[in-house]
């Protein structure tokens, strides 16, 4: 567990969270695995390529996909940290499913994702027939997400449209996920998920800027293309030995 005054951010900067180091990689064979790795998520983020975004996406709901290379680095650090192959994983708030297709082409399995749209849900069950993977998709809320599984990923609404909209996420997937919650989150919201974390309990295993640029989705959206500061963090819940 890492301590509370390491993880809550220092006074001056409402965003600063001090997080043990990586580990060091040493040995001849590196290299070689180092590039094994990255040909493996070329190819999975073209496999997410292919998941169909929003048909008529919702502003109120923050209907934006998931960039395919933010979601295959998300994924590869579960790999990298948990393990996909035969470990249950839950999409919380799936949208399409790219989260929760990636998984299961990973080997993870049993793989839900729930969402509350049903338009969302068909085109998700459309994309994992075409990818030939087993995903149960289910049209549910987020907030009263029910589960077991031993990993949660989740891409939650920023909370542009509706304040704190992300927080139903993050306290389900903290309650829910047996060993670890993977997650997109913008960088303002450091302070409240790592206090949050601190609370229940969650170790923070990383954290960290992924590049993210936000496309033209809806009407009131004036430019082609806005980056935004999303970190990725990786949690481990406590919940299973």
């Amino acid at each position: 567990m890492i301590p509370a005054q390491e993880i809550l951010p220092r006074r001056r900067s409402p965003v600063q969270i001090r997080l043990p180091a990586s580990p060091s990689r040493r040995g001849t064979g590196y290299s070689r695995g180092i590039d094994t790795v990255a040909v493996r998520q070329t190819v999975l983020r073209r496999a997410l390529e292919r998941v169909p975004p929003f048909t008529r996406p919702k502003a109120r709901l923050e209907q934006v996909v998931t960039p395919s290379e933010a979601a295959a680095t998300l994924l590869a650090a579960a790999e990298r940290i948990d393990g996909l192959s035969g470990r249950s994983v839950l999409d919380l708030g799936c949208g399409t499913g790219r989260l929760a297709i990636g998984a299961a082409l990973l080997g993870a399995h049993p793989v839900r994702g729930l969402d509350v749209d049903p338009s969302a849900i068909a085109v998700a069950e459309g994309a994992a027939r075409a990818a030939g993977v087993a995903v149960e998709f289910a049209v549910g809320d987020a907030g009263s997400a029910t589960g077991s599984e031993e990993i949660v990923v989740m891409n939650p609404p920023f909370g542009a449209q509706r304040r704190h909209a992300d927080r139903p996420f993050w306290e389900r997937a903290m309650a829910i996920a047996r060993r670890s919650v993977y997650a997109f989150a913008l960088s303002e919201s450091r302070t409240f998920i790592a206090a949050r974390a601190v609370e229940r309990g969650v170790a923070i295993l990383e954290v960290g800027p992924v590049p993210w640029a936000l496309p033209r989705t809806f009407p009131h959206h004036a430019r082609r293309s806005v980056p935004l500061e999303v970190d990725l963090w990786a949690l481990r819940t406590g919940h299973e030995p």
